[in-house]
């Protein structure tokens, strides 16, 4: 016997003349049980997961059913069922087909476009404060709405949402352009120089469209309403001019997903990878831009939901996009849904407009994240 032979190998069983066993634990397959315990901890996760997924799915479905019973007009449950499964005309069958139903579809799409590309923002720009209208395209559906009702004299949604959604695309482009030009190398935009050239875009939309307001009485009137944000008065024509560009933008949300995980560890770490960061970074933002592109031209600017809903799906998933975009896109159609209900009730019989009380719920977690001692990073 040696000195300096390994314990494990020096040492034998008496009377075999077999090296002795390994200390550590094994099962009798020759798989580590430190091994078989990760792939446990990997499963229950997931399945937690998709528990959480499973119950956010219940919660959205009794949102949407308050969203069409609760108003100013009270209807009972069994009203609800009866305008749903066999409609016979009635008013209460009139008013959940005709308006309650449209209003409550358009909060759901519009709740998952914007929770989904407020998580995208905040991926890509490696920035917990920011959120979809980083990239201009609030403003620019401003600008192009207001523009439109100036030029054209449109007054209604279904007039000028087309224009809106132009001018939140072209916006976008443009925020794209100088931010890939301030960051040389032509690597694409970099996340600061994003936030840079998007601040300035919204800046300066923002003052073109005062000055518009500012010249016709008309215009002022139309875009006042359309700014404070609201799915009401929306109908289903509304949804349907925007729903193929959400279903777009939520493809590419996902396909998104594992791109922007590598991203999340660093430009260099993902590209040392293989990821291919400039195609990760257009896929991203233009996801973004068509479901805040869309969700603006339709609803108006919903300020806050962006912000505050993938902070809290991050809080239950982690910072795997892959589950982190699905539970964002459900927390926020929620969350929509039942500031609208909200809406309804404080102010009866009359009601506030759904961007309203987003801003009343959302101000003060926005103060609460900004006092943070340790801001979560991205």
């Amino acid at each position: 016997m040696t000195p300096g032979t390994p314990a494990t190998t020096r040492s034998t069983q008496a009377g075999t003349g077999h090296p002795a066993q390994p200390t550590g634990p094994t099962d009798p397959g020759g798989v580590g049980t430190g091994g078989r315990d990760n792939r446990s901890a990997i499963a229950a996760r997931r399945r937690r997961r998709l528990i959480g997924l499973a119950a956010l799915l219940l919660a959205l479905v009794a949102a949407a059913v308050a969203s069409i019973a609760v108003g100013a007009k009270p209807i009972p449950l069994g009203a609800v069922w009866h305008a749903l499964a066999t409609p016979t005309g009635t008013a209460d069958d009139i008013v959940v087909r005709s308006l309650r139903i449209p209003r409550t579809l358009l909060g759901v799409v519009a709740g998952i476009a914007l929770g989904v590309a407020g998580s995208l923002m905040q991926g890509h720009t490696r920035n917990p404060l920011a959120d979809p209208g980083l990239l201009g395209v609030t403003q620019g559906a401003s600008f192009a709405a207001v523009l439109s009702i100036f030029a054209l004299g449109l007054t209604g949604v279904y007039s000028f949402v087309w224009f809106a959604f132009l001018g939140a695309m072209i916006a976008a482009v443009l925020v794209f352009l100088l931010g890939s030009a301030g960051s040389g190398g032509g690597g694409g935009p970099t996340p600061v120089t994003l936030a840079l050239a998007g601040a300035a875009m919204s800046a300066l939309l923002y003052a073109l469209t005062s000055v518009v307001v500012l010249l016709d009485q008309q215009s002022l009137e139309t875009y006042r309403f359309w700014q404070v944000g609201s799915i009401a008065g929306r109908d289903q024509g509304v949804l349907g001019q925007v729903l193929p560009f959400l279903v777009v933008g939520l493809v590419l949300a996902l396909v998104n997903a594992p791109g922007l995980n590598a991203l999340s560890l660093g430009e260099d770490v993902a590209r040392s990878l293989g990821q291919p960061v400039l195609r990760t970074r257009v896929i991203g933002l233009a996801a973004v831009t068509l479901l805040t592109g869309a969700s603006v031209a339709a609803c108006g600017p919903l300020a806050f939901v962006g912000l505050v809903v993938p902070h809290v799906a991050r809080a239950i998933t982690g910072p795997d996009y892959r589950w982190l975009l699905p539970y964002a896109g459900l927390i926020g159609a929620v969350l929509l849904l039942l500031a609208d209900v909200l809406g309804r009730v404080v102010a009866r019989p009359g009601e506030l407009q759904v961007g309203i009380m987003l801003a009343a719920i959302g101000a003060p977690f926005f103060i609460v994240l900004i006092r943070r001692k340790r801001l979560v990073r991205l």
